[in-house]
């Protein structure tokens, strides 16, 4: 089958307006006393938080995601495959990857807190490497939940995102917003659904209808109405517009899957030129290793340049500084270029464990997935919230349930021949 070249490319820009944002407003200075500090750019110049306008397009990502599990899901149904072999193959496309990360930051967090680094020093490295997270323990469950999501679908098309995007805004007024992590960003996710079964495109008007109204939601609640423009959590901010999402948030959401229709026709046909879309494979084919890996660089630069004081340094958020975002962005992104690369082998070796794991869940093991799923979703959150490092030491029950909970995932889907699976696989892999 192939693949949807709009919809890598959705992914593949969605993960490149992550990194380029968390770059941009990532802002080190270097103190009197060599210490390496990291103002929150947001919070100093507010100005800045309409720049979260231009970079946060998770919902495109989630609606991308759903596209490509709708299919998915809908050839091992149809092939006679059952939830816990899919969820399990789809489970570990995020956790085999965030396995390895979780496992280098966390060596090295034990042993820089054995040699004695300043606990405050660790505790700010730590959230850094882990201010991606929140999206992980979302997904996954987005993921576990797809066969029911997608039974409804099949069932009530686009009713579902509309009563999802009902039931946000009640548990947000009724203070429970914490369903809202799954309830708002779900609406991308079910909209994914609807868009690959043509509920939603070759209907322009519908699209702009969706796009304006939106909008129109999201101005008229962040002017008049109480939620703050940034897109993005700001220290102190109350409301937040994603700690839970939103109304504002949600209306974000669906002005821009909105503006993702309306554009899809022109840049289809941008994106048949074979050489623009063998670049958007590139980006797509490696987006859960820049999504993970992506922060490490500035702590390389930081080390590199700002400890020995060999970074220029204007004064933060003045003209000068702004001008030297432009080879900021440019050592980071030829770090990560690099990062990327020296990473292969062990991609290879996450490939090799992958390809052990058949689409059907092993007699009896069933428990081992969704145990596995409940405990990497509990230590991914708890890393999400507090870092790899709060307090400056090794954080032992998450690091426990994260490592366990791989363990089981993949124990739930070991096949010791693997040569039958393989066919069954190939479907799934398509439209990963």
């Amino acid at each position: 089958m192939n693949r949807d070249r709009y919809v890598d490319f959705l992914r593949a820009w969605a993960i490149g307006a992550v990194v380029f944002g968390h770059w941009l407003i990532t802002g080190l200075v270097r103190g009197d006393g060599g210490e390496i500090r990291a103002p929150e750019l947001l919070a100093e110049m507010p100005w800045t938080q309409w720049l979260t306008l231009l970079f946060q397009v998770m919902p495109l990502f989630f609606f991308a995601g759903g596209h490509a599990a709708g299919g998915s899901w809908e050839r091992h149904r149809d092939a006679g495959g059952r939830a816990a072999g899919w969820v399990g193959l789809r489970a570990l496309r995020l956790l085999l990857p965030t396995g390895v990360y979780c496992g280098v930051v966390l060596v090295a967090v034990g042993v820089s807190a054995a040699v004695g680094v300043d606990p405050y020093t660790l505790a700010l490295v730590g959230w850094a490497l882990a201010m991606q997270f929140w999206f992980l323990p979302v997904y996954l469950v987005l993921s576990a939940l797809t066969p029911v999501l997608h039974a409804a679908h099949r069932r009530w098309g686009v009713f579902v995102p509309v009563a999802l995007g009902a039931a946000a805004l009640v548990t947000g007024a009724l203070g429970v917003g914490l369903l809202n992590h799954v309830l708002v960003w779900g609406v991308a996710y079910q909209l994914g659904f609807c868009r690959r079964d043509g509920l939603l495109g070759g209907r322009p008007l519908g699209a702009a209808a969706m796009a304006a109204g939106g909008g129109l939601a999201f101005a008229l609640l962040v002017g008049p109405g109480p939620y703050p423009v940034s897109l993005i959590l700001v220290t102190g901010q109350d409301p937040s517009n994603t700690n839970p999402p939103s109304a504002a948030m949600l209306a974000w959401v669906v002005a821009q899957v909105g503006v993702c229709l309306l554009l899809a026709p022109p840049l289809r046909r941008v994106l048949a030129r074979e050489r623009l879309w063998r670049r958007v494979r590139v980006v797509s084919g490696v987006s859960m290793t820049l999504y993970l890996w992506h922060m490490v660089p500035v702590l390389v630069v930081a080390a590199v340049l700002y400890l020995p004081g060999l970074a220029p340094e204007p004064g933060f958020g003045s003209p000068a500084w702004w001008a030297w975002r432009v080879p900021w962005l440019l050592v980071l992104g030829g770090v990560l270029a690099g990062l990327v690369v020296g990473l292969r082998p062990l991609e290879r070796g996450v490939g090799a464990v992958y390809a052990r794991v058949g689409p059907r869940a092993r007699p009896g093991w069933s428990w081992a997935l969704w145990l596995g799923l409940v405990a990497c979703v509990a230590a991914l959150s708890r890393f999400a919230v507090r870092g790899f490092a709060p307090d400056g030491r090794l954080p032992v029950a998450p690091t426990v349930g994260v490592g366990l909970g791989i363990a089981l995932v993949v124990l739930s889907g070991w096949r010791t021949d693997v040569r039958r699976e393989r066919s069954a696989k190939s479907a799934l892999d398509e439209v990963a």
